[in-house]
């Protein structure tokens, strides 16, 4: 399915589409569908799923709008169906205050499952920014995410880019919380 196709967006309203969303083996099977269509068989394979937990999950992303069919085609008498993202981009609510922010979330369970002698480049850094920095920082920063997005080959293997950039409660508040 040529990405020309897609919408640019799919803004997640529902609880059930949050619900969908929220799920890490759902995540993953949105990562493997981000860049080419796949099919029930593919998704377990490049996840490492049963066929039927596979079928399972991708019939609640579909059922949340989430994910879509691009394609069937007969084999030996049965109907393959390809799924692939109905969107670009998946908008996910402000996780509000004190919520834990599904994508970074996922992001973690994903560093953690990825193999140790793989190449990584993981930092964190604490900086002192003006309002003005921070917003170009975080402007700098998509502009790069979207720039690699745009060079991603479906052919190479997949990489994730994760960043947060954000004002961390006050140590104050945060000693406040704990009590």
């Amino acid at each position: 399915m040529p990405s020309d196709d897609l919408p640019e967006t799919f803004h997640v309203t529902t609880d059930d589409q949050l619900r969908a969303v929220s799920n890490l083996t759902r995540h993953r099977i949105m990562a493997v569908l981000r860049f080419e269509p796949a099919t029930i068989t593919q998704i377990a394979e490049r996840v490492g799923l049963a066929k039927g937990s596979s079928s399972y999950h991708v019939r609640l992303l579909e059922r949340a709008g989430l994910v879509k069919v691009v394609r069937t085609r007969k084999v030996r008498g049965v109907t393959e169906r390809y799924y692939a993202m109905a969107a670009r981009a998946i908008v996910l609510p402000d996780p509000g205050e004190g919520s834990p922010d599904v994508l970074m979330r996922h992001a973690v369970a994903d560093l953690e499952a990825a193999p140790v002698d793989g190449e990584r480049h993981v930092r964190m850094a604490h900086l002192r920014l003006t309002d003005e920095q921070f917003a170009e920082l975080g402007a700098r920063l998509q502009a790069l995410a979207d720039e690699y997005r745009e060079l991603s080959d479906p052919s190479l293997p997949d990489a994730s880019l994760v960043f947060a950039l954000f004002h961390p409660s006050s140590r104050k508040q945060a000693e406040g919380d704990a009590k």
